[in-house]
């Protein structure tokens, strides 16, 4: 049913977890295959995948061209799953998934039908709480689902919708931005973050605050590419 598609870059710290929420749902036949798209990790992130039975592929530039180079290579599953490397999904689900899709397709709507999950921080605290808010109000109120929402929709929706923009660092916001809040569907289960510490991080927030500034006035992805340069998550 489900091809996966997951962006990399230096991610072994999350990945296995990540991956291995998965089996359950490879075990009973509903996620096809795992797509690990990368970006020039330097760390064991090809090693694990490929451990895992993952099909690992290389993508140099923005985020988009990770993503759409996933999906152009998913040929198993008629729905395209999009998860992040540092998100573990609840144990059951697949089986929320798996309603979700055959009610789309019961009714005639798989092919103009999205969804997404619930972002939680395991990090303890107001802040992170607070974080979780805003991206449950930025989600809900702007249609702007963070990339750790993950995104689920029909090979055929993701095909009308042109797929993900090559060029644009925001490729996941620009894609939910043209599905609209009336056709994305926000599922309870949860989408938790495994919180790593890096070097850098203050400097990649301030980049990712400055692209999304960007993406709100309507710069064109390709634009935002060259001003923040290549993005590595």
């Amino acid at each position: 049913m489900f091809s996966v598609v997951i962006p990399t870059f230096n991610n072994e710290a999350t990945l296995v977890e990540m991956l291995a929420a998965l089996v359950p749902a490879s075990a009973e036949g509903v996620v096809r295959e795992v797509i690990v798209v990368d970006g020039g990790s330097s760390d064991l992130t090809e090693t694990i995948a490929e451990a895992a039975g993952c099909r690992w592929m290389k993508a140099v530039g923005q985020r988009g061209a990770r993503l759409a180079t996933g999906a152009a290579a998913a040929k198993r599953g008629e729905w395209l799953l999009f998860l992040e490397p540092d998100m573990v999904l609840d144990p059951d689900w697949f089986r929320d998934v798996g309603k979700f899709v055959e009610r789309v397709e019961r009714i005639g709507q798989g092919d103009c039908r999205a969804a997404c999950f619930r972002p939680v921080n395991e990090d303890i605290g107001l802040r992170a709480r607070i974080a979780e808010l805003g991206g449950w109000m930025r989600a809900r109120v702007l249609a702007i689902a963070h990339p750790r929402q993950g995104l689920l929709l029909s090979r055929r929706f993701y095909e009308t919708l042109q797929g993900h923009d090559r060029a644009s660092p925001l490729a996941d916001a620009e894609i939910v931005r043209r599905i609209g809040r009336r056709r994305m569907t926000h599922l309870p289960v949860r989408a938790v973050r495994r919180h790593v510490p890096e070097a850098g991080a203050r400097r990649s927030v301030l980049r990712g605050w400055l692209a999304m500034a960007l993406f709100f006035l309507r710069v064109p992805g390709a634009v935002i590419g060259r001003v923040v340069g290549p993005s590595a998550h």
